[in-house]
């Protein structure tokens, strides 16, 4: 994934939550994790009602060390998942809390 070209397009005003979802999957995998952070609480602001982003959000913040926002991110991705559905993702997120302690 080239993400030099989707941060080029954000900043050309082509901003969406696929693309910050992206990036900022593609920066957790690099373990870049400030950069993943930024780009995934913009796209869970500009859709909070989308699973996957509160989803990676958490992991991000697991990553860093920062349990409490992981905490956070994936309790509110479990009541989204909730209301959409999506007991599968809401599963993951549960047993992601669980190994919290």
């Amino acid at each position: 994934m080239d993400v030099a070209a989707l941060e080029n397009m954000i900043e050309q005003g082509r901003d969406s939550y696929e693309a910050r979802l992206a990036v900022g999957q593609a920066y957790l995998k690099r373990g870049q994790f400030s950069h993943a952070a930024a780009h995934l609480k913009v796209a869970t602001t500009t859709e909070p009602d989308k699973t996957v982003g509160w989803q990676l959000l958490g992991q991000v913040w697991r990553d860093q060390g920062e349990d409490a926002a992981a905490r956070a991110a994936w309790e509110r991705g479990i009541e989204v998942a909730s209301a959409n559905g999506d007991e599968q993702a809401k599963k993951v997120m549960q047993v992601w809390l669980k190994r919290l302690g």
